[in-house]
Formats: structure tokens, sequence, C-alpha cells
């Protein structure tokens, strides 16, 4: 719902306090109240955090969640689907309440009774949200199922390309209308603009990535479900990379560089290796 592991925390300690405060037993349905109270304050707190982005130094992303193994088969498919990179920055183009009744209805199957009773509007409203947003969502995301051996391989040719310098290379992965999205909050050095155009991509991810290659590690990693990869400058984090692909070609590339959002994401840094 919010793209950032802090603000959710946030909105769940604010909606426990809140359920603290109530008489429960006045209560019919806690869960009901539970998501209702969630909901708005989300709601609340993506209005709040569109008027503090417009400030934000460069494009924003969404905090990675980060895991240095995948997670289980049966979750995968889950994580994959709902909290992939690709699909919450297709969500950040959503109103705060189309946003919240799009989640509500496609991945906690709520009724339009519960959406409508959740966000205080009638269901022909909720119903109209939930159409426009999964019409936009659809526009903007791929609907081909890719498997992670597949996306996997897509990473491992595209790091072999970058430290390599093969631009023939690298464009052979990139689709023709590939974008590069670097997030560096203005704490790290990056992009101000989306990149777009595979002949763009290719020049930008090597004159920033090739021409220092020799001080560069790539490491495959767990991004929002995916497989991704953080990429480390002389043993140091410097950046987690997650992308959309249609299986054949890398359409999108996400680069979080801003060192707050790599913090919270939590990443478990590799074992330096001893002397010895």
């Amino acid at each position: 719902m919010l793209g950032s592991r802090s603000d959710a925390d946030d909105v769940v300690q604010d909606a426990y306090l809140r359920w603290h405060r109530v008489h429960t037993d006045d209560i019919r349905s806690p869960e009901a109240w539970l998501v209702t109270t969630v909901t708005r304050l989300s709601i609340d707190r993506l209005r709040q955090a569109r008027i503090e982005r417009e400030t934000y130094v460069g494009p924003w992303l969404p905090e990675p969640l980060i895991a240095t193994e995948s997670p289980p088969a049966d979750a995968a498919s889950e994580l994959a689907s709902s909290l992939s990179v690709a699909f919450l920055v297709v969500l950040e183009r959503l109103g705060p309440e189309e946003r919240a009744a799009f989640l509500l209805h496609e991945v906690f199957d709520s009724g339009y009774d519960e959406i409508a009773q959740t966000l205080g509007k009638s269901e022909a409203a909720c119903r109209q949200l939930v159409s426009r947003a999964r019409k936009r969502v659809h526009e903007e995301r791929p609907r081909i199922q890719v498997s992670e051996e597949a996306r996997r391989s897509l990473l491992d040719r595209f790091v072999q390309a970058i430290m390599a310098h093969d631009k023939d290379a690298l464009m052979r992965l990139l689709a023709k209308d590939a974008t590069w999205t670097s997030d560096g909050g203005g704490k790290a050095r990056a992009a101000l603009k989306p990149v777009v155009g595979d002949e763009h991509v290719a020049r930008f991810a090597l004159g920033v990535l090739g021409v220092r290659s020799e001080h560069l590690r790539f490491e495959h990693i767990q991004v929002n479900g995916e497989a991704g990869l953080a990429l480390y400058y002389d043993g140091n984090l410097l950046a987690v990379i997650a992308i959309q692909t249609d299986g054949a070609r890398i359409l999108d590339v996400f680069s979080t560089l801003n060192p707050d959002k790599l913090q919270a994401g939590r990443i478990t840094h590799p074992a330096r290796q001893s002397d010895d």
C-alpha cells in the first residue's frame, strides 16, 4: 500500500494504539475494524507522501524488500505478483483511494460491499475505482509469467555485458523502449530522470558502471520476491537492482541507491573472507 516499510510500521502501530483506546466489546468484527482503520490511515499517509515527494530529488522508488535466499515455493508466486518493484511503481500512479480499492479487491479478495464500508463510498463508486485501476495496471504490466530461471539468466547476461563493457551484448538484452530508473533521493549520485530507449540505457549503464567494473561486484539476491542484484563498490553496498521483463528482454531496470532505503531493506552483507 505504501511502498515504505517504516511508513507501514507506523500505520500498524497507530492502528493498534487506536484499537486499545476503543471499547472493543462494541465492535462486531475486529478484523473489519482493523482493515478499515489501517486502510484509512494508509490513504492519509499516501496523500501526505504525495506532497513530500514534490520535493524529493529525482525519481522515487519503493523501498526494496531484500533477502539473500529465495522464498519458499508456495510464497514465491504471491510475492512476485503483489510485491514486485515493477508492480509497486505502477501503483504509485494511482490515486490513494483508487490504490486502496484495487489492492483490497485484487490482492486481498475483498468484496465490493466490504470495500465500500472500508472507504465510506457506495459499491458502484468502488467498482469504478477498481475498474479504472485494473485497466491502468494491466496496461503497464506485462501479462507473461516469467520463471525465476529465465529472470536469473537475463540478470547473469546483464552482469556479463556490463563487466565486459560489451554494448552489443547489452543492447541484445534490452527492449527497444527499455527504461532505467535510479533513486538516489539526493543522498547518492543518480540520474535525475529515467533513461529511456535501449541505446540510451546501454550507454548509461556502461558509462556509469562499465568504466568502474574492476571495483564492482554483483551478487544475486531476492528483491520483493523476485531475482535481483545487489551491487557492491569496493565492498560497500552501492545499489539494489530489480528488473521488469517479458522473459526475453529487459523492459525496465529499477536501481535503488538511496542509502536510507537500502538500510530499511535490511540486506545481510556477505561475510568477508579472511586473509587466512
